[in-house]
């Protein structure tokens, strides 16, 4: 089903441009409905999640459980550390290998590694952080695929999140990412906002998320 995606007109697909100080989004639904539910049967019926010491997150220099499910696939070789926890890249399965080339047909970046989170409910979250990790290569997006569950991510400056007489006055940017959704994160915006996917303990639904990275060569 993941070979449907070639058969989405690109010349269709309509993008939403968000623009603030060092911030730089481009987002939209590309994937129809019917193809994003299918794929996302078969990403729940292909994907194995990592368990033990690779399902776990430092935070502070304390070892927590994640709070999500996570697993990532790449190119040969490559590690991706964060929060002091260093994972391998998996060989990529098929439906994430067709997300990946999808992603290619949208903006011509062949991407190398790819981080999948899932959200189990709407308690499973993820806090507010960069990827600015040094193996990440910084001239390229970041590349957010959606499904499921409609969550909502939010996006802080830097210099809001400072104490006191430091604090800029810079309100937070809220997208609701839908299923089958899409979002760049384009340069400079993971140096200068943080994001996360806050709680939602109301939400009963689960979403897969994909996050595309272009990393440094070794």
């Amino acid at each position: 089903m993941a070979t449907k995606l070639h058969l989405i007109d690109l010349e269709t697909i309509s993008w939403k441009s968000i623009k603030q100080e060092g911030l730089d989004l481009d987002y939209t639904v590309a994937i129809p409905k019917a193809v994003a539910s299918t794929l996302y049967q078969e990403l729940e019926s292909t994907l194995e999640y990592f368990t033990g010491h690779l399902a776990k997150i430092k935070v502070f220099g304390k070892i927590y459980d994640l709070p999500r499910q996570q697993v990532a696939y790449g190119d040969p070789g490559i590690t991706y550390t964060y929060s002091g926890i260093t994972i391998p890249a998996l060989p990529w399965p098929a439906p994430v290998l067709a997300l990946r080339d999808f992603l290619e047909s949208l903006k011509g970046i062949k991407y190398d590694f790819v981080l999948v989170n899932k959200y189990r409910n709407g308690c499973d979250h993820m806090g507010e952080h960069r990827d600015n990790e040094p193996e990440l290569d910084p001239n390229y997006p970041i590349a957010s695929i959606s499904f499921g569950q409609q969550r909502t991510f939010v996006l802080k400056h830097k210099d809001a999140r400072k104490p006191g007489k430091d604090k800029k006055p810079i309100p937070p940017v809220k997208i609701e990412l839908e299923h089958g959704s899409v979002l760049f994160m384009n340069p400079p915006t993971n140096e200068l906002w943080y994001h996360s996917l806050p709680a939602r303990k109301k939400l009963l639904g689960a979403r897969i998320n994909l996050t595309f990275r272009k990393m440094l060569p070794k």
